[in-house]
């Protein structure tokens, strides 16, 4: 599932704004049916253009019927009447997903300790020393066995005393059960996911167990216009024949 709405506070219409030939949203939708990890793969959408632009690059869509706050209130109402078990998330503003980082985040549902994990989603180190004030990049924290503890767009843990800590950045590339996505729905907001605007929060505030997954480089998401020409950037180096 692939969760796509026009308005965005920081790069409005990003998700049809144009990645070397086609809209970001065709581009992320075609690099995960390009992973084959998947029986069906759909965009969940309330936009026309949107829809528009996904049927006409071939793929299939599920129009949302109310107005969502998060994406997993939109990926909920969609499988509301589908048959399955675990469910994969990934933003419609990551075109670069490969399936190696995928593969690696479904397979926590087959390892040791599978039945505690109610979602699953992914980590990778900070590199830069400035994202780790930039609010942009969501940190987390996790305990010894990479279950998160807190997400927050404030630098976590803090440094105090001249320590110094590995940092992670919050890839929002999840997988769910089923039961645990439908639950979220019908749960309202509570402070910390109010204020930090993070909607994983919901998950920990209601007791749910968020295991992460650290991959060495799970994608670059475009949330500012200046990452639309990165990828631009980027996109052209790994397709010169484009």
């Amino acid at each position: 599932m692939i969760p796509a709405r026009y308005d965005s506070s920081r790069f409005e219409g990003k998700m049809l704004a144009d990645l070397c030939g086609k809209p970001v949203i065709a581009r992320t939708y075609d690099s995960v049916v390009a992973t084959g990890l998947f029986d069906e793969v759909y965009v969940v959408t309330d936009h026309d253009g949107i829809e528009r632009a996904i049927l006409e690059n071939g793929g299939q869509v599920i129009r949302s019927k109310k107005r969502h706050e998060t994406g997993s209130d939109r990926i909920a109402e969609a499988v509301e009447n589908i048959d399955c078990d675990v469910i994969v998330n990934v933003q419609g503003d990551e075109p670069f997903i490969t399936r190696e980082p995928l593969e690696k985040l479904v397979n926590v549902f087959y390892g040791d300790d599978a039945d505690s994990i109610d979602l699953a989603s992914m980590v990778q180190e900070i590199k830069n020393p400035e994202y780790i004030t930039d609010p942009n990049y969501v940190k987390v924290v996790m305990d010894k066995n990479n279950y998160a503890l807190y997400f927050s767009r404030s630098p976590i843990p803090y440094p105090r005393e001249g320590h110094t800590a590995r940092y992670f950045e919050h890839v929002g590339v999840y997988a769910f059960r089923r039961g645990a996505l439908l639950d979220f729905a019908s749960q309202e907001m509570l402070q910390n996911e109010a204020i930090e605007k993070i909607e994983c929060i919901r998950y920990l505030e209601y007791g749910k167990k968020i295991k992460m997954v650290e991959v060495p480089f799970a994608s670059i998401e475009i949330d500012m216009p200046e990452d639309l020409e990165n990828a631009r950037h980027l996109f052209l180096s790994m397709h010169p024949e484009k």
